[in-house]
């Protein structure tokens, strides 16, 4: 039977429930025969710091199919509720901005004496190359994007971002595209925020998370998809959620990081009362095999965690799978000279597992002030030194995240952390005094585990440039490469005020596992036309190989994007929900395509639709509710 505890969640306390379990490790085992898993390190606990608190084990249940039918992929019509951006606050968030104010001080006095741009040191030859590319997950409201991507064996890409869902092939032929909240389509699930997905080589599935964002406790959930096939564009998904508050204690859930190893999924986040302080981070630790075939999960939650990290970054393998349990680090948001380690002992089924905490010394870090942008005064947000991304590798953390080097200026963090010795290793790259190189995240660039490696997306701005997304290499020897432009913008993002704009907080960067020479993908965030951010997807290979698509046939290509894109967006309130219909209208009042037919949101509404379809001429967007007009945007789509 199934108990339900005190807390409300499903207890894991059955012998037909063991059973199940018993049957999921032995289908993981099947699945992964093909695989040849890496054995984590096991550390010198005799160094641990500390410990965390284990919850007891619960059972979440599958919440059936998802079969949303994909919005049109030629119009690309979206409603959604516009995000309104807010960051809950970090530890020492006061002392933290009083840091970069003064920061930006001594920056802009280093701008003011700049004469001469110096280019970025370098000392090897390779040099990334830009392959296959196409405009990505446009803008809904939202700042920042907060975009992920993933890419299977296959070439199936699944790209997220606030608040959109879209699946490509690797010729840029858009295969699916919805709202996350449609998507999901779940009632309690309004504001849907902070994508993150992760392709399961061992399983060859994807799996695919995003919070609710409300910012309360009350409805604080963290929903988890796992694709039933490898092209989910057709083969659906199975569906689940979880609350974001597991402690019943009034804290809610944010700044999510996903990782998985041989058996199990893992999620963290940081935990903040309903005022928006800084409560605690936490730990999901939950067996994933069940969850490709929509069975039950077994799962429990890590809390109370030694050394009170912000923002833990739990680590995949870097190009197949390892375990059992997992590592995870974490940076000072605020700066210091250390790392946290943890180290996940075991699975799940082990029953003994722990979460040991392990503190390691590396060269001083410090957050740098907010970027410039061209053509205008709003700054970019450059946050601070929190982790953002990294992977396990061959007996190292590969780890980066952004901050100082040199006079106020943000660049790239990259590390090297040795287990067998607990040393770390850390090189910078970047332009003080010309440029903010910001929002990195990495990728294996290797096709031997014996290789280090890696290539790096980031985001690029200063007073003198629009935003751009970059990527780098750093080689074996730890040697830098060239940065190489993926994407500029066409203008400055912001209103033009003096109110910074959010930046980042991700940019993603994934390793293409079964390509022949090392490859990966990427999708940062770039200005469009409108002063907004919109994604970019790119193949990213080097100057010594060929990317996918220049290996296939010149027959099967495509132009990149597919379907050309240039999107009209509109924003509305309303009162209360309501039911809409949307359309498009030429001057003679006749209907050319009639857009989207539902609901409306209460609230702030965002609408966005590809006008890249309608013919030179003059037309009309026109909302009405109960045929009662409520908004009427005129549109001119020049020859």
């Amino acid at each position: 039977m199934i108990l339900i505890n005190k807390k409300g969640h499903t207890k894991f306390n059955s012998t037909k429930m063991k059973s199940k379990l018993l049957l999921s490790v032995l289908l993981a085992f099947i699945g992964l025969s093909a695989f040849a898993q890496e054995q984590k390190i096991v550390l010198d606990e005799s160094k641990k710091l500390g410990a965390a608190t284990k919850s007891e084990m619960f059972t979440l249940q599958c919440l059936g199919e998802l079969n949303t039918p994909t919005a049109d992929l030629k119009w690309k019509p979206i409603l959604t509720n516009k995000c309104i951006s807010f960051e809950p606050k970090s530890p020492n968030y006061e002392l933290i901005e009083q840091i970069k104010t003064e920061k930006l001080r001594l920056k802009q006095e280093q701008i003011n004496l700049r004469k001469v741009n110096t280019p970025e040191t370098t000392a090897q030859i390779v040099t990334p190359v830009l392959g296959a590319n196409w405009l990505g997950n446009v803008n809904s409201g939202s700042s920042p994007m907060d975009n992920n991507i993933a890419i299977s064996d296959g070439g199936i890409i699944v790209s997220v971002a606030n608040t959109t869902i879209e699946i490509d092939d690797v010729t840029g032929n858009l295969l699916y595209y919805n709202d996350i909240s449609t998507f999901f389509n779940d009632p309690s699930i309004s504001n849907a925020c902070d994508p993150v997905v992760l392709y399961d080589v061992t399983a060859d599935r994807f799996i695919f998370f995003f919070q609710e964002c409300s910012g309360n406790s009350a409805n604080s959930y963290l929903c988890i998809c796992f694709s039933k096939t490898n092209n989910p564009a057709t083969g659906g998904w199975w569906k689940y959620k979880v609350t974001g508050n597991p402690l019943n204690d009034n804290s809610w859930f944010d700044y999510p990081k996903m990782s998985i190893s041989n058996n199990e999924l893992y999620i963290t986040g940081n935990l903040f009362t309903n005022s928006s302080n800084f409560n605690q981070a936490i730990l999901y630790q939950i067996q994933k095999a069940a969850g490709y075939s929509g069975g039950n999960l077994s799962w429990q939650y890590w809390n109370n965690i030694a050394g009170s990290p912000f923002t833990l970054c739990p680590l995949s393998h870097g190009q197949t799978s390892y375990g059992p349990g997992c590592y995870l680090v974490a940076t000072t948001a605020g700066g210091g000279s250390t790392v946290q380690l943890y180290d996940l002992t075991d699975d799940m089924t082990a029953s003994n597992e722990q979460l040991n905490y392990y503190s390691i010394s590396t060269t001083a870090y410090s957050p740098a002030a907010d970027a410039g942008q061209l053509g205008t005064t709003c700054l970019l947000d450059n946050g601070d030194c929190r982790m953002l991304s990294g992977f396990y590798l061959n007996g190292i953390v590969h780890f980066v995240f952004h901050s100082d080097i040199g006079n106020g200026w943000n660049g790239i963090n990259y590390n090297r952390l040795t287990l067998s010795t607990s040393t770390n290793q850390s090189s910078v790259f970047g332009l003080s005094g010309t440029y903010d190189y910001s929002y990195p995240s990495l990728a294996s660039y290797a096709t031997t585990i014996s290789d280090k490696s890696v290539m790096i997306g980031f985001g690029r701005s200063s007073s003198a440039i629009y935003p751009e997304v970059r990527v780098v290499n750093c080689d074996d020897a730890m040697n830098w490469s060239p940065s190489t432009l993926v994407k500029s913008s066409s203008t400055f993002v912001g209103n033009n005020s003096q109110i910074d704009e959010r930046w980042g907080d991700y940019t993603g960067t994934v390793r293409k596992h079964n390509s022949s020479n090392p490859a990966v993908w990427m999708n940062g965030m770039y200005g469009n036309s409108s002063n907004s951010w919109n994604t970019w997807i790119a193949e990213i290979y080097d100057n010594s190989t060929t990317g996918m698509i220049e290996n296939m046939s010149a027959n099967s290509l495509s132009v990149f994007p597919n379907p050309v894109v240039e999107t009209f967006s509109v924003e509305f309130t309303l009162t209360e929900s309501a039911n809409l219909e949307i359309g498009i209208f030429d001057i003679s009042g006749k209907m050319v395509k009639e857009l989207y037919k539902g609901k409306g949101l209460q609230g702030d509404n965002f609408f966005s639709f590809n006008k890249a379809n309608l013919p030179a001429g003059t037309y009309f967007l026109i909302i009405n509710n109960n045929s009662k007009t409520i908004k009427n945007e005129k549109i001119i789509i020049a020859n």
